[in-house]
């Protein structure tokens, strides 16, 4: 079984190498390159291609990989709204994810981006370097005792709902479908109720048309002053414009985002030297009370080998043609 992994990076073969070890039936092959339509054609005589949420699999991509007989697409990820589902079952291809990595990865990650933004610890650490020991813009709040809103309370909702439930914090929660781990410590409530009463919104749902740009201006007017908004879900669940509308309302003690709408093109990509024109990246950045990280929520040791195991085993599945939860087409 021959698989093409695309947009490798070091890290993916120190954690995809070793594993190898345990599926003695596979290879992979590693290129740099990213898959879309230009690059598809590389996957020419492979089985399967091994692809990340920065991925273009769309409809013509899909076409091409199946022309030249790829009949796997493994996802490295939970996410795939960058894969036509429908056009991968109408060709016949198999589209496996990851789902369930590593949650407390994100997880902590979120708290930590609440954290940064709510105590200033950049600004904080910046200063201290240039040897201002002034606590001038670094005032925050206590966690303790205030209400964080966990919109989607699947895994990693779940696991950042605990890390809350640790800090002192009520939780209150909004998902279609409720989770009964969560509801000795966690109350539902709808989804204006939590905008509403949450002093700290933490994003943890699946981007659906129904999600699509869930954080809007109409929303965020809903929402207390002074609230911190983190999301390391997807960057689509919020509209970047009015998010600044809102930022420049003084809604916000903080923004936390490991996640945006602009990242397609900068994703694990080093654009140091590069002046970004006309980004909304950059206006965000602009903003004393908004941190952004580089869609790193997955970038744990512990993350990466499950991530490893589980796409591995998933070609393995795939190879005798049984479906599995890791399904999707």
């Amino acid at each position: 079984m021959k698989i093409l992994f695309y947009a490798a990076k070091v890290y993916d073969k120190k954690s995809f190498d070793p594993a190898l070890e345990r599926f003695p039936g596979i290879t992979i092959d590693y290129i740099d390159h990213e898959l879309e339509p230009m690059t598809a054609a590389l996957a020419d005589g492979y089985d399967a291609i091994c692809a990340f949420v920065s991925a273009d699999v769309g409809a013509k991509t899909l076409e091409i990989l199946k022309e030249k007989g790829v009949k796997t697409v493994l996802m490295r990820c939970a996410g795939y709204n960058n894969v036509d589902v429908e056009k991968a079952k109408e060709l016949g291809i198999c589209v496996k994810i990851v789902p369930g990595y590593s949650p407390e990865a994100v997880a902590e990650l979120a708290m930590g981006l609440a954290l940064a933004v709510n105590r200033r610890l950049y600004k904080a650490y910046n200063k201290v370097r240039e040897n201002d020991y002034s606590l001038r813009g670094l005032r925050g709040v206590n966690f303790y005792e205030k209400t964080a809103g966990i919109v989607g309370t699947g895994k990693i909702g779940a696991a950042m709902a605990r890390i809350c439930r640790g800090f002192g914090m009520k939780v209150i929660g909004y998902d279609m479908y409720e989770n009964p781990a969560l509801k000795d410590f966690v109350e539902y409530v709808s989804l204006d109720e939590l905008f509403a009463r949450s002093d700290l919104i933490s994003l943890h749902c699946p981007l659906l048309d129904s999600t699509y740009h869930m954080i809007n201006i109409e929303n965020i007017k809903k929402m207390k002053d002074g609230v911190i908004l983190v999301n390391t879900s997807r960057g689509a669940l919020v509209d970047t414009d009015e998010l600044i509308e809102g930022i420049r309302l003084n809604k916000f003690l903080g923004v936390g985002l490991d996640v945006y709408e602009e990242e397609t093109g900068n994703v694990y990509e080093d654009r140091s030297d590069e002046i970004m024109m006309h980004s909304v990246t950059a206006r965000l950045l602009s903003f004393p009370n908004v941190m952004i990280t580089s869609h790193q929520g997955f970038y744990t040791l512990e993350a990466l080998n499950a991530i490893a195991e589980t796409t591995l085993q998933n070609m393995m599945d795939a190879d005798k043609g049984e479906r599995t939860k890791n399904d999707v087409a």
